[in-house]
């Protein structure tokens, strides 16, 4: 991770993490999730085995080389240097960024007028730290994955890498896509599956209304849901996807932050007569949430037990959990309140260390991505 003072509010972190101590956490929430049954890909892994994959390599270098800020000479320099990288050297560099000084040190020709005006402590390839958060990049609906279109400038080259690796890791051969990243902004983390058929899409910060009404497009076109909830969120940074203000924990359950459930509305969208779509409301969320699933009502377990708590504890991701089974999520440790809160509604939790992983203002569930599911079980 290559995150400074200089650049971490550009790069979308609220502080520096402890790189080692960070990598000791994330190890232990995979080590957690396998230890559960789940099988965990690595993003690393997966974008090196692409790379191997002649005309992947080609896309990816030739989109990091299409920065128009680099100009032709540095553009040929960084060429120069990346040529001979076997696949998981280009891969780190693709992830992690090229630092100036590592084209000084690389020698070769001229580097131009771009490089020599830069700062010594600027990037050429510009590093991409929050790939720590799989989810905004790709949502899977059903069989079908959706390549999100990222609205933060310091995240959308992020998409480049994750729709190579859909289009040619050969464990995803013959995957249709869903969405595409020249699309209308929508993002991952605002994407929640309340029931089979049901979706809630958060807009707000990151996914705009028009990027909602074309993922419902998509989605009806190709028969994966039958309603979206459009529900609007704030825009500010405590708030910035709908996951980090609701997630699901049982077939009819949420934690949800308590100052925003009475006020949360959606909009109800659904497919109508050729092509186009019906849209209804706005309803209180938990009402049109439960209605689409054909469900009395949509549990709610708050955040905390009083306002301060239930405060620290959103902007900590409480609400970001990881639901791998009915009754069953990841949490982090640090939100005591939130968990036991869920352990009362009967909700098992798996507790992991956080303290610098959510520096990035991300949970368990932002940690992850979800490519297949197995089925509910009938109890």
């Amino acid at each position: 991770m290559r995150l400074t003072p200089r650049n971490n509010d550009s790069l979308l972190f609220d502080g520096i993490p402890w790189v080692g101590r960070a990598q000791e956490e994330h190890d232990a929430f995979a080590e957690a999730l396998r230890s559960h049954g789940v099988e965990v890909l690595h993003l690393g892994r997966l974008l090196a085995e692409t790379l191997a994959v002649p005309r992947a390599r080609e896309e990816l270098t030739a989109a990091a080389l299409a920065d128009p800020r680099l100009g032709d000479a540095l553009r040929r320099r960084i060429t120069d240097h990346i040529v001979g990288l076997d696949a998981e050297g280009l891969a780190t560099v693709l992830m992690s960024g090229l630092a100036h000084r590592e084209i000084q040190q690389g020698g070769g020709g001229p580097r131009g007028l771009v490089y020599a005006m830069m700062d010594p402590h600027d990037f050429v390839i510009d590093p991409l730290p929050n790939l720590l958060f799989t989810r905004d990049s790709s949502v899977w609906i059903r069989d079908r994955v959706a390549v999100t279109s990222l609205a933060m400038p310091a995240r959308r080259r992020e998409t480049t890498l994750t729709d190579a690796i859909y289009r040619h890791h050969p464990r995803f051969a013959g995957i249709q896509p869903l969405y595409a990243p020249a699309m209308e902004h929508v993002e991952g983390g605002d994407v929640l599956l309340l029931a089979p058929g049901v979706l809630a899409v958060g807009v707000g910060e990151r996914t705009t209304p028009a990027g909602a009404e074309r993922l419902a497009r998509q989605v009806f076109a190709a028969g994966a849901a039958h309603t979206i909830l459009a529900v609007p969120i704030a825009q500010e940074r405590a708030t910035m996807h709908l996951d980090t203000v609701c997630t699901m924990v049982d077939v009819d359950a949420v934690v949800m932050y308590p100052a925003i459930a009475d006020s949360l509305t959606a909009w109800t969208v659904t497919a109508g007569d050729d092509g186009e779509i019906d849209v209804a409301g706005p309803k209180p969320f938990l009402a049109a949430a439960a209605e689409a699933m054909g469900i009395e009502r949509l549990r709610l377990i708050d955040t905390g037990l009083d306002p301060v708590t239930a405060e620290r504890e959103q902007w900590d991701d409480g609400n970001n959990t990881l639901a791998i089974a009915p009754r069953l999520c990841v949490a982090y440790e640090r939100n005591i309140e939130t968990n036991a809160q869920l352990e009362r509604a009967g909700i098992e939790v798996i507790r992991i260390a956080g303290s610098e992983l959510g520096s990035g203002r991300g949970g368990p569930r932002c940690m992850s991505c979800p490519v297949a599911r197995a089925p509910l079980s009938a109890g």
